[in-house]
Parts: structure tokens; C-alpha cells; sequence
């Protein structure tokens, strides 16, 4: 009975610490600048982003999944997808006046993610 307990409460240890962590950051913040993205949980090596000028862009991974989002301060639509499959596609819809700057957010990396 003891191994069996032990058993299960490692397999729930390990499922559960693979969707615990959850990270990410902004890539693109409008301004043109390239960014390197760091090494995380889903990403296993640096790479460069490159950048264009009023383009916003989030990530999201974790050691299961990678999602981006991505959208333009002169936009009318966010779109992402994610390492599940499906594409890039249309995420949300933007303020025409505004653009979608404040659309492309740490949660709708984590959509893209989760949804693709």
C-alpha cells in the first residue's frame, strides 16, 4: 500500500509541475527594436525576434506548449497560434482608433497557447 501511495503521489508531482510554471514575456513592443527571447520552459534555446515599428507581440510557454500573439497599434485584428496546431489565426478584434497594442497581453499569449 505504502509504494502504491508513493507511486501516485509522484506521478501527481510531475503533472502537476508541468503545468504549474507558465512563462513568458512581451517580444515585440512597437518601437521596431529586435528582442531575444530567452531560454524557458517550452523554448530550449535563445532566439531573435525582429521586430517592426507599431507591432506588439507576447509570448507565452510552458514546458508543454509555446503560444504567441501578436497585433499592430494600426490594426484591426489580433492573431496567434501556438505549438498545438492549427495555424496562425484571428485571436480578438481591436479598437479602430486604437489599434490592438492592448490587446496583445501575457493572457492572450496563454489563449493562443492553450487553444491552438
Amino acid at each position: 500500500m505504502m509504494k502504491k501511495t508513493l507511486l501516485l503521489a509522484g506521478l501527481l508531482t510531475s503533472v502537476l509541475s508541468s503545468v504549474a510554471y507558465a512563462g513568458g514575456a512581451a517580444i515585440c513592443v512597437g518601437d521596431g527594436v529586435s528582442k531575444t527571447v530567452a531560454v524557458g520552459e517550452y523554448t530550449k534555446r535563445t532566439f531573435e525576434a525582429k521586430c517592426s515599428a507599431n507591432v506588439f507581440s507576447h509570448y507565452a510557454d510552458t514546458n508543454l506548449s509555446f503560444g504567441v500573439v501578436a497585433g499592430s497599434s494600426k490594426g484591426k485584428n489580433t492573431f496567434g497560434g501556438g505549438t498545438g496546431g492549427g495555424g496562425i489565426k484571428p485571436m480578438e478584434s481591436c479598437d479602430s482608433s486604437t489599434g490592438c497594442a492592448a490587446k496583445v497581453t501575457a493572457t492572450t499569449a496563454a489563449t493562443a497557447r492553450d487553444s491552438s
